[in-house]
């Protein structure tokens, strides 16, 4: 008898542990595998283009690698092999493309801590290093951030508390040991008032320009270093900023922000009209070429092309970013002034420009034609129609144009495959990653549902974008999870996220539609893509949460679809996709049944009332009744609560007052809390924990 139940004992353990095994696996593949993949970022070209260097995150060990020409043949530079936390960001060439300069760790936080996130005794450091291109040998250089090099590759130039600072390098030949190490003090560039930033040397190498911050002002600058002088060009009482030298280096483009009376409302940002000027080096006199226009399409934005948006290019003339027909475009206008010519117009975005050599052309990214994926684009600085280089089902991102301009490298995704860096032609044919090696046979391609695109009418009839995935091997009514990303200007894509944090929230949707849950996930307004007036869209966040309505719409797609189970809808987002996790769970927990908030966004009041200037009593107001804290009288669905401590873009408190608020209304919610972890966590281990908490909370409440 005691044989008979030790057997039946046995039987139901063994059963209990498959069970497990096979709800940790999904269908066919575990969390650990399906982010597994390296995930790459900081590609980079050596300024003669026979080099290319990128990150490779993979599973918290961050490393450097690098390609040469003619193979392109990836390989790892250093050897940094454990999850601690430590970011490798900002690589530079030095012109003679011997070293790589990086920054090592995180930025500090408003207390001057950096990121910690082991929460080691030791403390933690920024630091800018560089690494021979070579042997991978590491010398360090000092604390701070935003590194590049002299015109004699002999000095790595990098930033420290808002000024520059230099420090020699040794010979790039002698640099044979790859282990880091101390280069000795660096030494402050020049004393200036205000702030530096956006430094660029002449093409002769003898001045730098850079932009001096004043507050409400800014200028631009010239220091010599020969004769250790500095001179401000054009000042004005307007903020002036991204110096470009012209190729002669006889003149500075420059654009300049107006300084307007504050337009602020509670429906609207601040107006910044702006203009492009060209101002000339020897005499510091400059002279507007081009004007924007006074409405709110034409108001100054960085988004999407970050430092692109003004460049000299063939023919004297210079190429911008604009939104002024409602969508991000490059424009170009002669260097002497004149009507401007739209490059790629049309209803669809440009998200990166990388330039031929000549400065004839430029390939871009775009999602012109394809609104929910990114492909490459040549684009002439003359005019005329773009010609698409790349298609299909896949993703196209950060495009290099490399070796002479015979080849263009980028980052290349699918569904089933991983962001990974490319190579191809000029056109981009024929392609090959460039590590090919690094993808571990691990990794589930074979086992990942293919998105759809879905669209769907909020209550105002906007029509919303979605991805939905559809569980695999599940007969009946299936439950779901309605996903939001964070941002808000973000674009979530039918395949692999080019985005760090959204590649692996892809992943978890792929291990959410392994284990049987249907996956919506939702491109709301307020988010890139779409169009300014999309991203901009009234009364969103704190103006109103205009944005929610399209989660409610969200919500009730599934719920009229015959194969899901109306009753078991869940939300899971982290940041502003917390906030509106959140939001679904105080206004319609009818709607949804449970949620997963990550670091989101519970009292918007709280940080209107901290901007700068703080915020109008209307405003807090109105930001106040915008959020979730101000419903959590109607909150019935239990909730998981994610968030590290040291974040520095969502206050930890936010969670912290949320919770309080449930506890005194009796609502259900668990939490996990990353004592020193930042925002985007920085350790792999921590988002493997909060995903799997994640999918077990589901399991438990949706299952």
């Amino acid at each position: 008898m005691q044989s008979h139940r030790r057997s039946k004992t046995v039987l139901i353990s063994l059963f209990l542990v498959l069970l497990a095994t096979t709800l940790a696996r999904g269908n066919g593949f575990t969390l650990e595998e399906v982010l597994s993949a390296p995930f790459p970022s900081d590609l980079i070209a050596s300024p003669k283009g026979d080099k290319i260097a990128w990150v490779f995150n993979t599973e918290g060990k961050r490393n450097i690698w690098v390609a040469e020409a003619p193979g392109f043949k990836g390989r790892q530079l250093t050897g940094y092999d454990k999850d601690d936390g430590q970011d490798i960001t900002e690589l530079e060439f030095s012109p003679d493309g011997s070293w790589i300069a990086f920054v090592y760790g995180g930025p500090p936080n408003s207390d001057n801590d950096v990121p910690n996130p082991t929460s080691d005794p030791a403390g933690a450091r920024q630091e800018v290093r560089v690494a021979n291109a070579h042997t991978g040998a590491v010398t360090k250089i000092g604390e701070g951030s935003n590194p590049f090099f002299s015109p004699r590759s002999d000095r790595v130039i990098f930033s420290q508390d808002n000024h520059l600072w230099w420090a020699s390098l040794p010979p790039a030949s002698t640099a044979k040991v790859a282990t880091a190490k101390s280069n000795g003090a660096a030494k402050k560039m020049f004393e200036i008032r205000g702030s530096v930033a956006s430094p660029s040397w002449s093409p002769d190498g003898s001045q730098l320009a850079f932009v001096s911050s004043r507050g409400d002002h800014s200028f631009i600058g010239i220091y010599d270093p020969k004769a250790a002088s500095i001179r401000f060009l054009d000042p004005s009482i307007d903020r002036d900023i991204e110096p470009r030298w012209s190729t002669d280096g006889k003149r500075i483009a420059c654009i300049r922000l107006f300084n307007i009376t504050e337009v602020v409302s509670v429906d609207r940002e601040r107006l910044v009209p702006w203009a492009i000027r060209v101002i000339d080096v020897q005499t510091g006199r400059g002279k507007e070429i081009w004007k924007s226009g006074n409405g709110w399409m034409d108001s100054f934005s960085r988004l999407p092309l970050g430092n692109s948006i003004l460049q000299w290019a063939a023919g004297d003339r210079l190429v911008f970013a604009s939104e002024k027909d409602g969508w991000a475009h490059l424009y170009s206008v002669p260097s002497t002034g004149g009507p401007e010519t739209a490059l790629t117009p049309g209803n669809y975005e440009v998200e990166n420009v990388a330039w031929s050599p000549d400065r004839s052309y430029v390939v871009v990214a775009s999602n012109n034609g394809d609104i929910d994926h990114r492909h490459l684009w040549r684009v002439n600085i003359a005019g005329g129609q773009p010609e698409q280089l790349t298609s299909g089902d896949s993703i196209e991102m950060n495009p290099l144009i490399v070796n002479s301009g015979r080849q263009v490298a980028f980052m290349h995704a699918t569904a089933n495959y991983p962001i990974l860096p490319y190579i191809g032609s000029s056109e981009a044919k024929d392609s090959k990653q460039l590590a090919p090696q690094a993808l571990p046979a691990r990794f589930p391609a074979n086992q990942l549902t293919e998105p759809e695109q879905v669209l769907f009418k909020a209550a105002d009839g906007l029509e919303i974008h979605g991805q939905y995935f559809k569980p695999k091997g599940v007969t009946g009514k299936a439950p779901a999870v309605v996903f939001m990303h964070g941002g808000p200007m973000r674009q979530m894509l039918l395949g692999w996220h080019y985005n760090y944090y959204y590649h692996d929230a892809y992943a978890m949707n792929q291990y959410l539609a392994s284990r049987g849950y249907a996956v919506l996930s939702v491109n709301y307004r307020a988010g890139i893509g779409y169009g300014r007036a999309f991203r901009e869209a009234r009364h969103r966040g704190a103006r109103g949460a205009s944005e929610y309505q399209d989660i409610v719409a969200a919500g009730k797609y599934l719920k009229s679809r015959s194969d899901i189970d109306g009753k078991r809808i869940g939300l899971w987002g982290g940041s502003y996709g917390g906030f509106l996790t959140a939001m679904g769970l105080a206004r319609d927990s009818d709607l949804f049944a449970v949620g997963v908030d990550i670091h989101g966004v519970h009292d918007w009041s709280a940080r209107v009332g901290r901007a700068p200037g703080g915020g109008s009593p209307e405003l807090v107001r109105l930001a106040r009744e915008s959020s979730p804290i101000s419903s959590v009288e109607k909150w019935k669905s239990p909730v998981l609560l994610i968030h590290g401590d040291d974040d520095r873009n969502v206050a930890f408190s936010q969670t912290v007052d949320l919770a309080r608020k449930l506890r005194e209304h009796g609502i259900q919610f668990e939490e996990i809390v990353f004592p020193d972890e930042v925002h985007d966590f920085l350790r792999h281990q921590n988002w493997l924990r909060a995903y799997h908490a994640a999918a077990d909370f589901f399991d438990r409440k949706l299952k």
